[in-house]
Formats: structure tokens, C-alpha cells, sequence
């Protein structure tokens, strides 16, 4: 028995699972998805144009009177008028954060202000949804326990996949209520068919770019700009 003990030691030990003295903490980073296809890239742009011109110079050629039929078909005597909805909205004009009407074209990631684990004498910090992992099943289900805590549900949420992206270790610092270091395991999960959220449980929110959360972040900056690809 005793053997068997101290093999599920070294198992703690290698595998880096949570002892006593560590809390593990469940966050996650939610994101909204682009709506709209970002811009071609110039560069890209060019080379698809003189892609297209070259493969012109060997399409096959049809005969007139098969262009002309074919040309004929779908023609009626209704008329649709599309006109195309702007790239630039309200939101981003106005540098409106708390809003997901804004950089269409580019995902975000929504930041929570307000007092959470770890934060230095309890004060307010900026942070992602999350909780410390009690007695949940899984680690999963703690992090979908700490968005629908903000949220007041999870209808209009996706995670992705059962196992988290990343993990951060964030040791013991002075100043702070904590006396053990954390284990911080960050689930994805996405917005699904909506463009607005209750948000609950904080002092303020925002949703921002990969680029602008770094702003929040500076410490972490090259920690968050491994984890996200996007």
C-alpha cells in the first residue's frame, strides 16, 4: 500500500497535476468570430488578378451560340438591388469597446474588470471569465460554471473542444491574499448567433483584437500572443 502511494507521488509530480499547495483555475478566453471576410491582402490581390489573366490565355474557347443561350437563362423581369453593408460602423468610429458591432473583420476576446484570484490586495484588474476548480466533474465544466456566471447561461456559447489551449503558472506574489501558486488552464468557447450579451458580475467589459488586448496585459504579452493564433 504504502508503494502505491508513492507512485501516485511522482505521477502528481510528473505530470504536473495540482498539489495542496496550488489552486487550479479554470478561465476562458471567449470569442467572437469575424462576420464579415477581412480585405485581401495588396500583395495577395495582385497575384490572384495576374493568376486569373494567365489561366485566360488557355480557357477553352465555346462556340457563340452556346455563350449566347447560356447567357439568356436566369434573365426575368425582376431586379435585385444589393448594396453592400458597411465594413466601418458606429462602434468602431466611436471606439465603442463594450460593443461586438465593431472591427468586423477581426475577432474578439472579451476582458472582464473587477476583483478575481490572484489579483493584488483584492483590488480590481482586468481578466478572462473564470473559477477556481472545487468540485466540478471536469475542468470543462468550471470554466462553462465561470461564463455562464457573467453571462446567466450559456445559449449563445460554444467551447471548443474538452481539453484547454494553454495553461499559465502564476507563482506566489507579495502584496496579495495568495499563499499558494495558481494553475491558470484557459478554455476556448465562441459566440454563437447573437450580437449582444448581458454581462453581469463585474465593474466594467470589454471586447477587443488580439492587438488591443495586449494593452490590457502588458506582462503577459508574449504568453498571449503564443496562445492566440488569429
Amino acid at each position: 500500500m504504502q508503494s502505491s502511494f508513492s507512485l501516485a507521488g511522482q505521477l502528481v509530480k510528473r505530470r504536473g497535476f495540482s498539489t495542496n499547495s496550488e489552486k487550479i483555475v479554470a478561465s476562458v478566453l471567449f470569442e467572437r468570430l469575424p462576420v464579415v471576410i477581412p480585405k485581401i491582402d495588396p500583395v495577395v490581390y495582385a497575384f490572384q488578378e495576374f493568376k486569373f489573366r494567365w489561366q485566360q490565355q488557355y480557357r477553352r474557347r465555346y462556340p457563340d451560340e452556346f455563350l449566347d443561350k447560356a447567357n439568356a437563362r436566369g434573365k426575368g423581369d425582376y431586379q435585385i438591388d444589393y448594396v453592400p453593408a458597411p465594413r466601418i460602423t458606429e462602434a468602431d468610429k466611436t471606439n465603442d469597446r463594450k460593443s461586438l458591432q465593431r472591427a468586423l473583420d477581426r475577432r474578439l476576446y472579451l476582458l472582464l474588470y473587477g476583483t478575481t484570484i490572484g489579483a493584488p490586495d483584492k483590488k480590481p484588474v482586468w481578466h478572462f471569465p473564470e473559477k477556481v476548480y472545487e468540485t466540478e466533474e471536469t475542468l470543462r465544466k468550471c470554466a462553462e460554471s465561470a461564463l455562464a456566471s457573467i453571462l446567466g447561461g450559456l445559449s449563445h456559447t460554444y467551447f471548443v473542444g474538452n481539453a484547454p489551449m494553454a495553461h499559465m503558472v502564476v507563482p506566489p506574489t507579495t502584496g496579495t491574499a495568495q499563499v499558494s501558486s495558481l494553475k491558470r488552464f484557459f478554455f476556448k468557447s465562441q459566440v454563437i448567433a447573437t450580437n449582444k450579451f448581458n454581462i453581469e458580475k463585474c465593474e466594467d467589459f470589454v471586447w477587443v483584437t488580439k492587438d488591443e488586448l495586449m494593452e490590457y496585459f502588458p506582462d503577459q504579452a508574449e504568453f498571449f500572443k503564443k496562445m492566440i493564433i488569429s
